[in-house]
């Protein structure tokens, strides 16, 4: 298999910085353990929560992870709702799947992974800190014959003004 990637922390003035800004006036966490894969046979690295949180039906979060992932060339990180919380609750991305570029590593916010989530079912869902919610999916991607772009990454999240 190959290895196209590398989950690393964003500094702690990052992380702080984005918590105080989803989280305004709460105590800023331990980050939870990197995104791992659970068995040998898994394709997500599980993406584990930095705090409890409760989403009644129709309510959304949106969580800073606390890492960023280099990623090489050719190679996309896409994001999902953790399968059995998608199965059983209608968790949802509210994005859909989230897509990481890998020029994203270097952006302004330094990369860090967001994950904004609804619970688009019609009961409760509570997760606890270190518990699994996400999970991330490494794939290649391929270019057009006439693909010219040359823009370069500068911001955050949404940042490409395509």
């Amino acid at each position: 298999m190959e290895r196209v990637a590398q989950f690393i922390p964003v500094s702690d003035g990052q992380f702080c910085a984005d918590w105080e800004d989803a989280f305004p006036g709460t105590a800023v966490p331990e980050r939870p353990q990197p995104p791992r894969r659970a068995t040998a046979g898994s394709a997500g690295y599980d993406f584990r929560s930095p705090l409890d949180f409760h989403l009644d039906s129709g309510e959304s979060i949106r969580i800073p992870t606390g890492y960023r992932a280099r990623i090489a060339p050719g190679w996309v990180l896409m994001l999902f709702p953790r399968s059995g919380l998608g199965f059983k609750y209608r968790l949802q991305l509210n994005n859909t799947v989230g897509i990481v570029d890998a020029d994203y590593f270097g952006a302004r916010n330094e990369g860090h992974i967001f994950i904004k989530l609804t619970n688009a079912g019609d009961r409760p869902l509570s997760v606890k800190r270190g518990e699994a919610f996400a999970q991330g999916v490494f794939l290649p991607f391929g270019l057009t014959e006439d693909d010219d772009a040359g823009g370069e990454r500068l911001g955050g999240f949404g940042s490409t003004g395509a």
